[in-house]
């Protein structure tokens, strides 16, 4: 019985596994919106080539990993679609005082499948031939939070809401459009020229229709690499990382 006991007690003592709490040395963990994954991994390569260090990504809906930060994730760096997820941490002092910069701007378009249902503009989302409209969900995405207000823009929020299939993040929104099983889709402008041979753009909401599209990047408070973390941040700001932001899109903070 005694055996019994201390065996007991030693697999409640000693875990099965052990999970690192942050990355490897020579490595550093990016959190960023998942509009940003093409891309980030482009940088990414040139980072890791220029020999600073190994670059883990971690893409997703902006609120998703803020949440995430917020919650002990072992982040380095983070990059949001909107400057309301970053404000969240900013507040709660979970970034790095002096690192935050916005570094590129996009466009909020609407798309249809490249075989689908012809539209002209946002104000055909209201016609009975449009069923289903995919937008990702204002609570975490903010292209979903950007969508509502171009809808409220066009005054069509109360006539279209029960057509909105709700995303957890912009590229399953852009998904959905590229697979035929929504008729339209409010995506970003670069998330519709990934997708260019399955998706075809309608049209391109007017700036005054909803907050500017900016992203922030900043390094994470208690971050083990900090110094590789703002040096990520750095190639992003150069020419070189604009360069390949402007490539897949993105616009030039002005």
């Amino acid at each position: 019985m005694k055996n019994t006991l201390l065996v007991l007690l030693m697999l409640c003592v000693v875990p099965f596994y052990t999970y690192p709490a942050t990355a490897s040395a020579g490595e550093i963990t990016v959190s960023a919106a998942i509009s940003l994954k093409n891309a980030f991994e482009e940088i990414g390569k040139l980072y890791e080539a220029k020999g600073d260090a190994k670059v883990l990504f971690n893409f997703g809906a902006s609120g998703d990993l803020a949440r995430q930060i917020e919650g002990g994730a072992p982040v380095d760096v983070f990059a949001s679609a909107a400057q309301k997820d970053m404000d969240l941490l900013d507040s709660n002092g979970l970034l790095s005082q002096g690192t935050r910069v916005n570094f590129a701007g996009n466009s909020v378009v609407l798309i249809r499948p490249i075989q689908g249902t012809p539209l002209k503009g946002f104000e055909d989302l209201n016609t009975a031939a449009v069923k289903k409209i995919a937008v990702g969900n204002p609570k975490t995405v903010p292209a979903g939070r950007y969508a509502a207000e171009v809808l409220d823009y066009y005054k069509l929020a109360a006539a279209i809401k029960d057509k909105l299939v709700f995303t957890e993040n912009v590229r399953q929104a852009l998904d959905y459009v590229a697979q035929g099983e929504v008729d339209a889709g409010i995506v970003y402008a670069t998330d519709a020229a990934v997708s260019a041979r399955d998706v075809k753009l309608i049209s391109t909401a007017p700036e005054a229709s909803h907050k500017p599209v900016i992203y922030p990047i900043a390094v994470v408070k208690g971050t083990k690499s900090e110094t590789s973390a703002k040096a990520f941040i750095s190639l992003v700001l150069s020419p070189e990382g604009q360069k390949i932001l402007q490539k897949y899109g993105f616009k030039p903070v002005k």
